[in-house]
């Protein structure tokens, strides 16, 4: 099913743009404040935009109170300090440069390129990542760009490139209205994507018997409220099931034996790993009932489309990668694949972390779903952006967890964040804080003052954010939106690919940062992708405008809303042999068992009212009325074991730290297990730190943490 395109802005008419949450991407029409009496607030106000193709009016709570956001605790001018333990001081956008120019060259004379690194965002437009990358891999040299992408999706990435031979999900939005089974494994939908989620129910209550819901999570949610089969394993052991499942489809004749033969490679070593995966087997490791295995697998053979929706509790994991490639495998063995309704769909933490992926803003990207590893990617790119052979560097850059042990060897003279809150968001922040404290400077693009991470920054620059800037933004299903600058910056905020081109032009790279404007910065990205899985060499600031969101591949000469729906549908893909590979490899497991000192698993995930680390939501009042604070869940077995009572206080340590929560005891999460919001960082009233529990070990392929599971014990608190 195709969707007319829409202009997205008219002279007389609101704004139109996409949000800037999570990757659903949803559309939103923003309305001008009316003349407003003296002293109220001006606020825009959002409401859903139904001619957005990804989704059709629909807006959830945040995204409908986020002109409330846009004006409060806003930064407005560049501020610096020599050390931490100082206050800020206002400087000039000249000073401010002068600083980043003179620790740039002094970090190149001392450190070279390597002493050198930035975290960026899946908050940046595409614009912004395009940019920075050009900075950091082509004039300086550095490869250590990486991004919050590394904490939500990466191992996706990994899972795709090694199965397809490329990234890029190969599903859309439109196979929620087709596929008649569909299974939500490592996704709390409801709550993370709830427009999504909306949608499936609008069909359950439409079309009750064409479409079952299965999910596969720890804890009940209001996403397995809606299953047919919910599966409450224990964490850390989705490979397990999936292994399993496949056994069962082998008995039961549920493999598409010519697609197997025609498009896939790999086949005969899986079936001698699944055949260890017998039901018994799964349900001993997995804590399920054989019954309940044996109920998916018949779902899925029967099914005639199958689509699998996941998302971070099977990326966060140290087998992170393996567990996707296991998803896929399921879905290439019985050829639900490359035809509507069925695949293999991650869907995205971030509003743009797709559009990250496609101008290379991990570690070891270029654009274009190039590889800093791969000669001939970097000559091209070298080419396309005038600079001399040799200009990028050969080795894959340092991810974020690895400019931390960098800046704990004194290897880094410089760490640069931009639109993202790591302070919160990484796990083991005590090591952390003692990491950082010893970089020599430390920069902060950011929109929002007095965020954890300016708590540890040296130089603070005032960012211009979504809704006063212009750029793009590509969402989960590969929708490419333009998002007008409709309000203008406050104060002296600037635009992050400005920021980051004006000190390009200042190390002497003229040439390569002369922009007048994002719509040359767009031109100049998407001509580098022409012929690539990504070509969006067919796209430009004035299409999009002109005629609405626009699904990739969208090369030259694509008429408007002619991209591609989906991917992989003629069952050749892009590897050496023109077949998707097949991926064996056993289960390990959680990084951090518990054990007799910590013999609970802590997970941790998200409410629907917050945004990631608050910096934006923490200021709408609506937004923090139905969690006011953040709870520890606990099964009624461990309540009582460990002397909790309902609405007490507990404190959850770990091999790394320990906070302090208010205990809900309830029967929705299983025995064993207790659950955290991630959300309350150091500077919220109700702090309640939970990533400084979390281990740091992560996936080996994607190098993406395990922030979902960590050894803990609990105990009453004062």
């Amino acid at each position: 099913m195709s969707h007319p395109s829409a202009p997205l802005s008219s002279a007389d008419g609101p704004a139109r743009s996409q949000c800037p949450y999570c990757g659903v991407g949803c559309g939103l029409e923003m309305k001008p404040p009316t003349a407003a009496a003296a002293g109220s607030e001006a606020i825009w106000a959002a409401r859903g935009d139904r001619r957005h193709p990804s989704s059709l009016g629909q807006v959830c709570v945040k995204g409908a109170t986020v002109g409330e956001t846009l004006h409060r605790n806003r930064l407005t001018t560049p501020l610096y300090r020599q050390r931490t333990d100082q206050p800020f001081a206002p400087i000039s956008w000249d000073r401010a440069f002068d600083l980043l120019e003179a620790q740039v060259r002094q970090t190149l004379a001392a450190k070279g390129p390597s002493g050198i690194a930035m975290y960026g965002s899946g908050q940046f437009q595409t614009e912004d990542y395009y940019v920075a990358n050009k900075l950091f891999k082509g004039a300086l040299g550095s490869n250590n760009f990486d991004a919050n992408s590394r904490l939500c999706m990466s191992s996706a990435v990994s899972g795709y490139v090694r199965s397809f031979g490329s990234d890029g999900p190969p599903c859309c939005y439109d196979d929620l209205n087709l596929a008649d089974t569909v299974l939500l494994i490592g996704t709390n939908t409801a709550e993370c994507h709830p427009v999504l989620f909306q949608r499936l129910l609008k069909r359950k209550r439409k079309q009750k018997q064409a479409l079952q819901i299965v999910v596969v999570d720890p804890r009940a949610t209001a996403t397995s409220d809606a299953a047919d089969l919910h599966l409450a394993i224990r964490p850390g052991t989705d490979l397990a099931l999936l292994h399993g499942l496949g056994h069962l489809l082998l008995e039961m004749g549920g493999v598409d034996r010519a697609y197997v033969q025609a498009s896939t490679e790999g086949f005969e070593a899986l079936v001698e790993l699944w055949a260890l995966w017998t039901p018994e087997t799964v349900s001993r490791f997995c804590g399920i009932e054989e019954r309940q295995l044996h109920q998916l697998a018949a779902r899925w053979a029967e099914s005639r489309t199958v689509l699998s929706l996941w998302s971070m509790g099977v990326n966060q994991s140290v087998e992170g990668t393996a567990t996707v490639a296991g998803i896929i495998n399921l879905h290439l063995v019985t050829g639900q694949i490359g035809k509507p309704g069925a695949g293999p769909f991650s869907l995205t933490g971030q509003p743009n972390a797709m559009g990250g992926r496609e101008a290379g803003g991990l570690a070891k990207l270029l654009p274009g779903y190039r590889y800093v590893t791969e000669a001939g990617h970097r000559a091209e790119l070298e080419q396309h952006w005038g600079l001399a052979a040799g200009a990028i560097a050969p080795e894959s850059g340092l991810t974020v967890w690895e400019q931390i042990e960098g800046m704990e060897r004194d290897a880094l003279g410089l760490w640069w964040v931009a639109a993202t809150n790591p302070l919160v968001s990484l796990p083991w922040l005590d090591r952390v804080r003692s990491a950082v404290a010893r970089c020599p400077m430390v920069v902060l693009n950011e929109a929002y003052a007095g965020t954890e991470t300016a708590a540890i920054a040296h130089l603070v620059l005032p960012a211009a954010q979504w809704s006063e800037k212009a750029g793009v933004m590509t969402n989960s299903e590969r929708r490419v939106t333009f998002c007008p600058a409709f309000r203008g910056p406050p104060g002296e905020a600037r635009a992050d690919w400005a920021i980051f081109a004006e000190l390009g032009r200042r190390l002497g790279f003229e040439a390569q940062f002369r922009y007048g404007s994002s719509a040359e910065v767009f031109a100049e990205f998407v001509a580098i992708t022409a012929g690539r899985m990504c070509d969006l060499s067919g796209l430009s600031h004035g299409l999009l405008q002109e005629h609405g969101p626009q699904q990739w591949p969208f090369p030259t000469g694509t008429s408007p809303g002619g991209g591609a729906q989906r991917l992989h549908t003629t069952g050749r893909f892009p590897t050496a042999s023109g077949r998707a590979r097949l991926i064996s490899e056993a289960p390990m497991g959680l990084g951090e068992p518990p054990d007799g000192d910590y013999p609970l698993v802590l997970t941790v995930g998200r409410y629907l009212e917050q945004w990631h680390t608050m910096t934006r939501t923490a200021h709408v009042e609506r937004l923090l009325r139905p969690h006011d604070e953040p709870l520890l869940e606990v099964h009624p077995v461990d309540a009582r074991a460990h002397g909790l009572v309902d609405g007490g206080r507990a404190e959850v340590s770990s091999r790394r730290g320990a906070v302090t929560a208010t205990v809900q005891i309830t029967e929705r999460i299983r025995a064993g297990t207790v659950f955290l919001p991630m959300h309350w960082g150091a500077a919220q009233e109700q702090a309640c730190e939970a990533n400084r529990l979390m281990h740091e070990l992560g996936c080996p392929i994607s190098q993406q943490p395990e922030l979902k599971a960590a050894a803990v014990r609990v105990q009453p608190s004062a």
